[in-house]
């Protein structure tokens, strides 16, 4: 957060610690504390019987951002007066994860059987549907390895473990040839555009001014970065989105290739340390739990900086506890905090 905030005012220009979106996103940490905190003593088994209200509360605000005034020409945001916008999906991403958590601890043994894989699917596709719509395909992305992770972690039918998991690969493969330049965008385009939208495949470009843009700030940065508040390229604009989407290449021109690996290695010991988590937990609910908000930390990082480096399309997912904005930080707090009670619980039955 401190790294947050440190970015963020170097990409504000003169003012510095002074801009309004620096003291918005401190507004916004001191929320994510209380939010952390009020979670971690929040006694987690309590979510068994929350669940399935969470989840059909979770539909319904979903659903009802297709009869509200579109915000910036998509259905992602409810505005609410004289506070934000808040973005549901990224509370939709925990609450699936809970969802899923208590789907699969009342399966019991029956979990390996081919229909239980199929009900654990239906319980996937209407938010995986419901947020893709919006559209936000970053976010609905993020729901489908999460499930994945759980499932496989569950022993859910290794058939169609094994089917989505060749699915997966093959589109991974598919994008890595597409952005590392073996295929040719243009060659490929007459057979993606059969069940591509024009604009969709143009979002799978490796040639994008967005991508290249990345590759030029860490460019820029070189070993030992141009140093905090002294970058050009990305303080001028020339690289879209650098205090949002596009912060971890800004990160890198200001420190460098040392510091983005130290960055990582941040990332690293607070995903190792939150899947140690499932190790300890008391029952299948809080292993479940904390396995799938494990994963949702992991996807969000590797997806993000995988984006900046022109491995992957741009999708606008964030970097946690990094991007500037409220609903990504809040929903990230919630979910240490829910780890901590997790942890916290290790020795209670």
């Amino acid at each position: 957060m401190g790294i947050s905030l440190l970015l963020i005012s170097s990409m504000t220009g003169e003012e510095g610690f002074c801009a309004p979106v620096v003291k918005a996103q401190l507004r916004w940490i001191v929320l994510g504390w209380g939010i952390f905190f009020s979670c971690a003593w929040f006694d987690y088994r309590k979510l068994r019987s929350w669940g399935p209200f969470l989840y059909l509360a979770m539909l319904l605000l979903l659903l009802g951002l297709f009869i509200t005034e579109p915000i910036q020409h998509v259905h992602r945001w409810y505005r609410i007066p004289y506070l934000a916008n808040v973005q549901p999906s990224e509370q939709a991403k925990i609450i699936l994860i809970i969802a899923l958590g208590l789907f699969l601890e009342r399966q019991g043994s029956r979990v390996s059987t081919l229909r239980s894989g199929f009900l654990m699917g239906l319980l996937v596709l209407p938010p995986f549907v419901a947020i893709l719509k919006e559209p936000d395909l970053g976010t609905a992305l993020v729901l489908l390895p999460v499930a994945w992770i759980m499932g496989y972690a569950a022993g859910v039918h290794r058939t169609l473990l094994r089917i989505s998991a060749l699915l997966g690969v093959l589109v991974s493969v598919f994008l890595g040839l597409l952005f590392v330049g073996i295929l040719s965008h243009e060659e490929m385009r007459p057979f993606c555009t059969r069940f591509l939208k024009d604009y969709q495949y143009e979002r799978l470009s490796p040639n994008t001014y967005h991508h290249k843009a990345a590759k030029i700030a860490f460019a820029i940065g070189g070993l030992n970065g141009v140093g905090w508040n002294e970058s050009q390229f990305s303080k001028e604009k020339w690289l879209p989105y650098a205090h949002t989407d596009s912060v971890f290449a800004a990160f890198g021109e200001e420190f460098g290739l040392i510091g983005a690996a130290f960055l990582l290695f941040l990332f690293y010991a607070l995903i190792y340390v939150s899947f140690q988590v499932a190790k300890v937990a008391r029952d299948p609910f809080g292993r479940f739990l904390a396995i799938g908000l494990s994963s949702y930390l992991a996807i969000h990082v590797v997806i993000n900086c995988a984006m900046m480096c022109a491995l992957l399309p741009i999708t606008g997912v964030p970097l946690i506890l990094i991007t500037y904005g409220g609903s990504s930080l809040l929903t990230t707090m919630a979910t240490l905090g829910l780890l901590q009670s997790i942890y916290s619980r290790r020795f209670m039955f």
